[in-house]
């Protein structure tokens, strides 16, 4: 007995290929109308500086000019594009500007997304994919680099697999978009490294016949893809600066975005991962071996790093979507690209709306936890050897104040940030003693609720001269004194 698989005959459906469209439009607006939901990160203040430095000098940074802790020590920003962008349009447009291009890149990312799916699935499972992907992508969704570099993420992925479903090597030109998102964001490093198992689908379904020809050839695309890497101001150094930020060891799990995920309470994650596994089980989803090993590697990185759930979203439905199709009684869709003035006037509508927004809408960082009031005063202090918190790093860097630390993790290193983390902490209260006499701090900004911050409250030599509710100044002061030693009582008999 065996199982047949029935394509059904059909011309191209306009809503099927209009859907696409409908989902970028819609990603679109929804990112404009909670526009400052995308400037929620401190990140986006010193990538946009360091963007204008750039611009400024026009030359790609060499070595660290922000800090006092690590200044002149070597650094390059593999973002510096991406960053050069966001500097552009803040400079046309103010937060705007950010905003728009981050939402533009997002909503193109999504489009591509439901295009590339639309070739293999219905409607309606598309936009189930769709949804879900956007959720677990959600809270990665800022004006950060990473996003400007997700319609590569999304094409690049989707061009491997399409090569590996047709037994074939990828076309050279796809090569171009790994250039491109080499000098946009460190992930490249994760396209380079796919391009393996992509490549073992394709030889493992090949006629034996054409494996060894066809071994070749994706190993030259490889060879290609990796130099193409390299067109980049730093050439090779790119990809050792991705394995600096891989080697931190004890600091990444410190890092919000790349601790492991978690499921003390139900979220997003959960519930798209609860709701496959039903599926799968429910209709008997057969996969083969190479897309079963491609998934639960984006899986096993989805729960070591939360970061990672992004890739899952956007590549899991992506190795999916073929096999999906092969399934008994699936449709095979026939897809039509929408009439580019369909397009033009979709893109002139939004175009439209967003300027009408703008003059109504307000868009800002969010400054709740941000210490602008404590910065202005710090800047009165004249000071240049200051201990600050790790999330103000980036908002000193675009105040013109150089910080202890910032977001450049891989800039300080693995001790150096665990070292930090451990004095604000207060985990090894020596670690902060020593960190203030090593590097001759003059004055702390830390969160007003830190054990640190408290601990100062009450050592001598350490003096508060400014607190909020959310950061604490304490300058030093040798004079300073808190109180009389407690008096040794005998242990009574």
């Amino acid at each position: 007995m065996t199982l047949s698989v029935t394509h059904t005959e059909a011309t191209a459906r306009p809503a099927q290929a209009l859907l696409p469209l409908w989902v970028g439009a819609a990603v679109y607006a929804l990112l404009i109308l909670s526009g400052n939901r995308l400037l929620n990160d401190p990140d986006t203040l010193w990538q946009i500086t360091v963007g204008q430095w750039i611009i400024e000098h026009r030359a790609v940074p060499e070595v660290d000019v922000y800090s006092f802790t690590m200044r002149g020590a070597p650094w390059i920003s593999t973002q510096w594009l991406a960053q050069v962008a966001y500097a552009s349009v803040y400079k046309l447009a103010g937060w705007t500007g950010p905003v728009v291009l981050a939402a533009s890149a997002i909503a193109l990312s999504f489009a591509l997304f439901a295009r590339m799916l639309s070739r293999h699935l219905r409607d309606s499972t598309t936009l189930l994919f769709v949804v879900a992907a956007f959720l677990l992508c959600l809270p990665h969704l800022l004006a950060r680099p990473h996003v400007l570099a997700f319609p590569i993420l999304v094409a690049w992925m989707a061009g491997l697999l399409d090569a590996a479903d047709r037994r074939q090597a990828p076309p050279v030109a796809l090569v171009v978009l790994i250039a491109l998102w080499a000098n946009l964001h460190g992930g490249f490093v994760f396209g380079l490294f796919f391009i393996a198992p992509a490549a073992l689908d394709a030889l493992v379904n090949a006629e034996a016949a054409a494996r060894r020809s066809l071994a070749l050839r994706w190993a030259a695309f490889a060879a290609l893809a990796l130099a193409a890497s390299c067109c980049t101001p730093y050439g090779w150094n790119a990809l050792l600066a991705s394995q600096k930020i891989l080697s931190l060891g004890q600091a990444l799990p410190l890092i919000m975005e790349w601790k492991a995920t978690d499921f003390q309470s139900l979220g997003p994650f959960e519930i798209c991962l609860l709701l496959a596994i039903g599926f799968a089980l429910l209709h008997g989803v057969k996969l083969p071996p190479v897309r079963i090993l491609m998934l639960l590697g984006l899986l096993h990185m989805a729960l070591a790093q939360a970061r990672a759930a992004e890739l899952l979203a956007l590549i899991g439905p992506l190795v999916l979507a073929a096999p999906l199709a092969r399934q008994p009684g699936a449709e095979t869709p026939t897809l039509s690209a929408p009439r580019p003035s369909l397009i033009a006037a979709t893109v002139l509508a939004l175009g439209l709306g967003t300027l009408a927004s703008a003059s109504i809408l307000s868009f800002a960082p969010n400054m709740r936890g941000t210490p602008v009031a404590a910065v202005a005063e710090l800047k009165k202090l004249n000071l240049a050897r200051v201990l600050n918190d790790y999330d103000f790093g980036g908002y000193l860097i675009a105040s013109g104040v150089a910080p202890f630390i910032d977001g450049r993790t891989e800039l300080y290193g693995e001790k150096f940030f665990v070292d930090h983390n451990a004095a604000s902490g207060l985990m090894e209260p020596d670690n902060l003693f020593r960190l203030l006499k090593d590097y001759d701090i003059e004055a702390t900004l830390l969160r007003t609720q830190s054990a640190a911050t408290k601990l100062l409250d009450h050592v001598d030599g350490w003096h508060r001269v400014y607190s909020d509710d959310i950061a604490t100044i304490h300058l030093r002061e040798p004079t300073a004194r808190h109180g009389a030693e407690p008096a040794v009582r005998p242990i009574s008999d």
